[in-house]
């Protein structure tokens, strides 16, 4: 089953889609205009504006849902990957992948809100499945994207995270008084299982009490989490940095010199830092992954392009804070390995011995710098990153469930994905870690290739709503969005508000 699981997980992460991420990130900034860098004050002020409804939640809880999908843990132990197996170099890769990304989020983000729609139960949903359909006329393959987010999202991706929680609970407590000595000898392999067995299924438990009480309890609880995990977070990596500022030169200079193949240790490896610096970037901030449209569709706005400014500084956020917030910390503190991409080659850098890559990178710097702290903390962070990324997860997965019901109410579809999940997050937390990020990046993937195919097909709607909201807010005015006026059709909800004005 690894191998088979391994051998998809190569064909869909081909060269091909490295260079398509990138290439249609870089062809939507230079559409766009580079609007993430002139539109960056009005993404700010946009991020805490707006109305919510009955109906609809507000941008900020939009921008919260969407940041705690986004904020899993790809950002702590996704970027130690990326540093282990494409070196230092791979962080700025994951910075052009952000910079890139922040346009391509904004035109998936506006087609989300230009096609959104209402459920049975009056709520609005939309994303990658409902433009497909509005925009592109082709049903199945609004049908295909639909599937490929329910089994990723449901099923595929939820055991990364699960499986995260469980390991950094392990590592902070091994050898304390609280878990004893988990060392393989006083417990042994069954007794590390049988805990990991049983945090899953904690974190099911408590999963449970929120994603039963549907999309507002889901808004409200990542509108107060989401702020507080990043903020604490960063604030750790700066006082890490502080502690290590003698590196921070030349940490700097590793990071610049590898991705361009210039060190002398890491330069072989610039092929893989680009690989893996695209492949984690857009695991940690989903820019293309047709991820963040499934939020943004479910603001209360006057016009699409605000929730697509939101979600462009929601990469922004991601990407340049809480990932940089991670590697700085790493390769300050020196806790990192860099691997041989020739196999059975002894490491090209050996920081940490004795630990695999992932959140052990991030515990160990913390720790190094505040011993008997460091680790306990980064398990709270991971725990808190993770478990409102599988909330964001199973948000997704219901909201294309709906997509597929004709948004009818069909409350035994919607158990079933519930206890699917569940599930699958006790499933991740007891397997190992490698399964399960194979997993995560084969349902990533598909998604992905979805998604972006289709956004590059149908990115004019997103185009004609930016240059609109410009020409409004040039005439002083808070944009309003006629789709009639501008010659979009099937924007189904919007032609409705428009005849009600």
């Amino acid at each position: 089953m690894e191998a088979t699981v391994h051998f998809i997980n190569s064909i869909i992460w081909s060269k091909a889609l490295i260079v398509m991420c990138l290439g249609a990130g870089l062809f939507f900034s230079i559409r766009t205009r580079f609007m993430q860098i002139r539109g960056f004050v009005e993404m700010c002020r946009l991020t805490v504006a707006g109305e919510k409804s009955e109906a609809g939640v507000s941008s900020f809880q939009a921008l919260a849902m969407s940041m705690a999908g986004r904020m899993g843990i790809g950002n702590i132990a996704g970027v130690a990957t990326a540093i282990a197996f494409g070196g230092p170099g791979a962080i700025f890769w994951m910075w052009v992948m952000g910079f890139l990304g922040a346009s391509t989020s904004y035109i998936e983000c506006t087609l989300a809100q230009i096609y959104k729609t209402k459920d049975a139960e009056g709520r609005y949903r939309g994303g990658p499945a409902y433009y497909i359909e509005k925009a592109m006329g082709l049903k199945w393959y609004a049908m295909a994207f639909a599937l490929a987010t329910i089994i990723a999202a449901g099923f595929l991706m939820p055991g990364v995270q699960a499986n995260a929680i469980a390991d950094s609970i392990i590592n902070s407590c091994r050898g304390t008084a609280l878990c004893g000595p988990l060392d393989g000898q006083a417990f042994g392999m069954a007794s590390v299982e049988a805990l990991k067995l049983g945090i899953g299924i904690v974190v099911a438990l408590l999963l449970g009490v929120v994603i039963f009480g549907g999309v507002k309890r889901i808004a409200t609880f990542a509108e107060i989490v989401v702020p507080f995990m990043a903020a604490g977070f960063i604030i750790m990596a700066i006082v890490i940095m502080i502690i290590n500022a003698d590196r921070v030169p030349e940490m700097f200079g590793i990071i610049f010199n590898s991705a361009f193949g210039t060190h002398a240790a890491f330069g072989a490896m610039m092929g893989l830092a680009v690989e893996w610096g695209v492949k984690r970037g857009i695991y940690a901030n989903e820019a293309g992954q047709g991820t963040g449209p499934h939020a943004a569709a479910a603001s209360e706005v006057s016009h699409p392009a605000k929730q697509g400014y939101v979600q462009a500084f929601a990469v922004y956020f991601d990407t340049m804070m809480v990932c940089t917030a991670t590697a700085f910390l790493i390769l300050a503190a020196g806790t990192y390995n860099v691997y041989s991409p020739v196999e059975g080659a002894e490491p090209v850098f050996m920081g940490l011995a004795g630990i695999a890559e992932g959140a052990g990178y991030a515990q160990a710097a913390v720790e190094s710098a505040i011993p008997g702290w460091g680790a306990g903390f980064v398990a709270i962070a991971i725990f808190f990153f993770a478990f409102t990324t599988i909330m964001a997860y199973y948000y997704m997965a219901e909201t294309n469930l709906s997509y597929l019901n004709h948004n009818a109410k069909r409350p035994m579809t919607v158990l079933v994905l519930r206890l699917g999940i569940l599930g699958m997050v006790i499933f991740g937390a007891a397997h190992n870690a490698q399964i399960a990020w194979a997993l995560g990046d084969i349902g990533v993937g598909l998604m992905a290739w979805l998604n972006i195919v289709a956004i590059l097909i149908v990115q004019k709607p997103a185009m004609l709503a930016l240059r609109d909201y410009e020409r409004q807010k040039k005439l002083g005015l808070d944009p309003t969005f006629d789709p009639v006026a501008l010659g979009i059709k099937n924007a189904d909800f919007w032609q409705k508000k428009q005849e009600t004005v």
